[in-house]
């Protein structure tokens, strides 16, 4: 069930759901799925004491069914002066003779939402894991016996934004180089801590899922959709400021950026992601901020407006209140950005193709169906529940079918329909597929 589907029973009585996605991650290339892994949900209590609440097993698509669950009443999350934690949190733990078991804390579910909580498994026949501390560096994240998912920035304690200028100069005399263009990258490198902080640990990441992630931890999945798209588009913007004045990269940083609220976004490794937000980061992953007549995506600042102001800034609050009052994500921007229009990045890294312009469906036809096809059946080869397609020219209910397997594998609407959402997914795990076989 999708996070509007959850049962109207269900829904009065303050219930979400969470559905629980395994894949398994070699030394190099993408997610594949597990199936057959052994999930146990539990509850924690103030106590610690644990109680088991479901035991699933993943089916072909690495994926446990949806488990309704207890949630604290939806209206905590709908109002800003409300003090109380708005999402109940859980335990997850997973068990497999063939990968080393994993665990999840503070999973959250909110009331009359959908969670996904990703989970990637490292293979017990592995020689150089261990059971304790093991860290293991891929191409799209890194791997932990466990982790534990931080609060809500909008619930728990975090150091406020320092301010930036919103435009970074860019002639030669101040000594910043930028990027040629505006692109959207294949993957994030996420300090985890301040700049300053050496220690810490850097994650690679899709750069899609580390949008969903941000967003995930800056606001609640229970906000209107016009509220959530706005500040996702300024989650883009913000970060593709960083990409594009390789604002780190001048500083002698080997990341695009961190995951502190006081210099950036915050960003948990591993954390779960709501499907409300998913959805919509899918649909804008590339569309930012600018100013007109400025190349630069606008480095969009916000702030709570609740525990924190900040004047000339987006208020993540009065976001929600505009789009409560039925404001667009557009008009929602331009109330707290002034002058600004929206730009689609015309550039996707990595990605051979850019999206036709109009989606593709049952009767359509040409080169880009082709191009369609011919990704699906590489990417087949590394997800074999896809089946294989004739590469036609024609988009007939096999390719439809083809296409809404991917959708499920990859938390996408399952349509049979490929928008420009799917179209990019698409084209980012032929990218990665190709590269993991040019690797071997």
């Amino acid at each position: 069930m999708s996070y509007m589907q959850i049962p109207p029973i269900f829904a009065r009585q303050n219930y979400g759901s969470l559905t629980v996605q395994v894949s398994s991650q070699q030394t190099q290339g993408p997610l594949t799925p597990i199936e057959g892994v052994n999930i146990t949900i539990k509850g924690i209590s103030p106590t610690g004491d644990a109680t088991i609440l479901a035991q699933l097993t993943t089916d072909s698509v690495g994926r446990t069914e949806d488990v309704v669950l207890e949630a604290p009443p939806v209206d905590l999350s709908l109002d800003q002066s409300n003090t109380q934690m708005p999402y109940s949190t859980y335990r997850i733990e997973t068990s497999s003779p063939n990968y080393v078991d994993f665990v999840v804390d503070g999973t959250q579910v909110f009331a009359n939402t959908r969670s996904i909580q990703p989970i990637a498994l490292e293979p017990t026949t592995n020689p150089t894991s261990s059971r304790r501390s093991r860290r293991h560096t891929s191409m799209s994240r890194q791997l932990f016996d466990g982790i534990v998912v931080g609060p809500s920035t909008l619930y728990g304690d975090y150091p406020p934004k320092i301010p930036e200028a919103a435009i970074k100069p860019i002639n030669p005399a101040s000594g910043f180089i930028v990027l040629d263009s505006v692109i959207v990258p294949e993957y994030i490198i996420v300090h985890a801590g301040t700049p300053n902080d050496n220690s810490a640990p850097n994650y690679t990441v899709p750069f899609t899922d580390y949008i969903s992630n941000v967003a995930s931890s800056e606001i609640y999945p229970t906000w209107p959709e016009e509220t959530i798209r706005a500040n996702v588009i300024a989650i883009v913007s913000f970060t593709l400021n960083r990409v594009y004045t390789e604002w780190y990269r001048n500083q002698g940083k080997p990341y695009t950026i961190t995951n502190s609220t006081a210099y950036d976004h915050a960003f948990f490794y591993g954390r779960n992601l709501f499907d409300s937000i998913v959805d919509i980061t899918a649909q804008v992953f590339n569309t930012y901020i600018k100013r007109p007549n400025v190349t630069q995506p606008l480095l969009s600042q916000y702030c709570d407006g609740q525990k924190s102001s900040c004047p000339n800034w987006m208020t993540q609050w009065g976001s929600k209140s505009l789009g409560d009052q039925g404001y667009t994500a557009e008009e929602i921007l331009r109330y707290f950005y002034g002058d600004i229009t929206l730009a689609d990045a015309p550039q996707v890294e990595g990605n051979p193709e850019s999206y036709p312009g109009s989606p593709l469906t049952i009767g359509s036809s040409g080169s880009a169906v082709r191009t369609i096809q011919t990704q699906l059946n590489r990417i087949s080869n590394n997800y074999p529940l896809i089946p294989k397609v004739a590469v036609s020219g024609q988009y007939n209910e096999d390719t439809a079918n083809a296409v809404r397997t991917f959708q499920q594998i990859f938390n996408l609407t399952q349509d049979g329909i490929v928008g420009k959402s799917t179209w990019y997914e698409i084209s980012r795990i032929y990218v990665a597929v190709t590269k993991l076989a040019e690797l071997g």
